[in-house]
């Protein structure tokens, strides 16, 4: 494969990955982040990603979010709170 084609895809590659995700930067109190750091260190199959992405479906559910993906994300992690992202 010649080098135009293979960055064109390595673009599209990344292109795919960047639709589905975005990068999220916030403040937490202490008290919560040292929770949540306790939390994952004492869960291994969670993460600090896993553990936002389920509070945030959690909470969008629960005041009336009726989106599918994140009605997905929140009944997944409700019946199979593994099971990774």
């Amino acid at each position: 494969m010649d080098p135009i084609s293979n960055s064109n895809l390595n673009d599209k590659k990344r292109l795919e990955c960047s639709s589905n995700k975005v990068s999220l930067e916030t403040e937490l109190s202490e008290t919560l982040y040292k929770t949540m750091k306790d939390f994952v260190l004492s869960n291994p199959t969670w993460d600090q990603y896993k553990l936002i992405n389920s509070a945030l479906a959690s909470f969008l559910v629960q005041n009336g979010c009726t989106d599918n993906s994140v009605s997905e994300i929140y009944l997944n992690q409700l019946f199979t709170p593994s099971k990774s992202f």
